[in-house]
């Protein structure tokens, strides 16, 4: 019968992998309630009308990308693509927001998007992700920010770049938009890739972030957001800056970043490595401050947040995650692997993490496997074990043994 496969663009983490995702999640908790967010956990699927409402008809995300399916009673569900739109969903239904509230939330786990397959691009990926509702301070951008450097530095990532911009407001961006029309009505549009020349009408901003080099070409003199912003817009972000200059985060502007989803506006940011190949950026967000009422909840509820993928910030971590065991108990005799067990167990109970053999083997092989554990001590059941009731105790790091009745052990 021939073996069923994973589905392509899909991972099996085994645990020397999976290790180092538990380790970015546990440090995630560590540092995120320092800041004073709670853990939220959203669904996987949701209406397909939250995202194309959320992220934006135009995007590439929704136009190409999403897992969209009807369920059995023909209603349009899909598997959600990035977390924010499912938080603010769960923020607006259960009412989370009243009047003056700050409401901090993080998330993680898988998202799924039907892109290429490449290295730190999967089909099915995972994301850590922040949120703070009910805070439109500049403040509230600058915690965001240096919470992001606080995690990935807390992680051991340190050679990595911030940079940032303002993509202005309802307020400022049509005038903005104005500018970027007449400068594409002045260039050869056919010249741009595909995406790019649908995206001219559509979703002009998303033509500055193509990554394809003829159409940075192309609009390397297109009109610069920052220059656009209106005077609200300017102090916020001067403040922004003025904030994170005061903490020590190392940062660069880049007026051509704008994100690929519609819903952000005023600062927006990126984290990039230069060690993971094409696909730079490991971390980024955003505000987002019009996204709650869009999707039903009150008018001017401020919100603003990160995402960072943990797939790349995988790529970039070095070293053995695995937490390590204490203890091995070596079998060499079968006749007491019923005490081996039960001893083992009742280390573990005591506090202690370790494994215990299930078969007997040669002296030699137990203590090998006992090096290639690094456990501390190895406890060894043989026929002088079997015949006295005692248990060998091995120091492994000292070397030096001792045998104890294994009651006496525990006392």
């Amino acid at each position: 019968m021939a073996k069923i496969q994973k589905i392509k663009g899909v991972a099996d983490l085994f645990p020397e992998e999976s290790a180092k995702y538990a380790f970015m999640e546990r440090t995630a908790r560590e540092v995120f309630s320092a800041y004073g967010y709670g853990e939220l956990r959203i669904p996987i699927l949701e209406k397909t009308e939250l995202f194309c409402r959320s992220i934006g008809e135009e995007t590439d995300v929704v136009q190409k990308e999403m897992y969209t399916f009807p369920d059995r009673k023909g209603r349009s569900l899909t598997m959600r693509p990035e977390a924010t739109a499912g938080v603010v969903r769960a923020y607006v239904e259960n009412k989370i927001y009243q009047p003056g509230k700050v409401t901090k939330l993080y998330t993680y786990g898988p998202m799924f998007r039907y892109e290429r397959p490449q290295a730190g691009r999967m089909r099915q990926f995972h994301q850590l992700d922040a949120e703070i509702f009910g805070a439109s301070e500049p403040q509230a951008d600058a915690e965001v920010l240096l919470m992001l450097a606080t995690f990935l530095n807390k992680i051991g990532l340190e050679k990595l770049s911030f940079e940032l911009n303002s993509l202005g407001c309802p307020e400022c961006r049509p005038l903005y938009r104005k500018a970027l029309d007449d400068f594409f009505n002045s260039i050869n549009k056919e010249e741009l890739c595909e995406d790019c020349q649908r995206r001219v009408n559509s979703n002009p901003l998303r033509v500055l972030d193509c990554k394809n080099k003829k159409c940075a070409e192309l609009t390397k003199d297109a009109p610069s957001i920052p220059d656009h912003l209106c005077g609200d817009c300017r102090d916020h972000f001067d403040a922004v800056i003025a904030l994170i200059n005061e903490a020590g985060l190392v940062y660069t502007l880049n007026p051509r970043l704008v994100r690929g989803l519609d819903y952000y506006q005023r600062t927006a940011f990126e984290v990039t490595s230069g060690d993971i190949g094409a696909q730079t950026a490991v971390a980024g967000g955003g505000r987002y401050d019009g996204l709650v009422e869009s999707l039903g909840g009150p008018k001017q509820v401020p919100g603003i947040g990160f995402a960072c993928g943990m797939e790349r910030l995988a790529m970039l971590l070095s070293g053995n995650f695995e937490e390590k065991l204490d203890f091995y108990v070596a079998l060499v005799d079968q006749r007491a692997a019923g005490d081996a067990l039960i001893f083992a167990e009742k280390l573990r109970k005591s506090g202690l993490k370790g494994e215990a053999a299930f078969v007997a083997t040669s002296m030699k092989s137990q203590l090998r496997q006992a090096n290639k554990l690094e456990v501390k001590k190895c406890f060894i059941f043989g026929t002088d074990e079997v015949e006295n009731g005692t248990v060998t105790v091995k120091d492994m790091i000292e070397g030096g043994q001792e045998s104890l009745p294994r009651d006496e052990y525990f006392k």
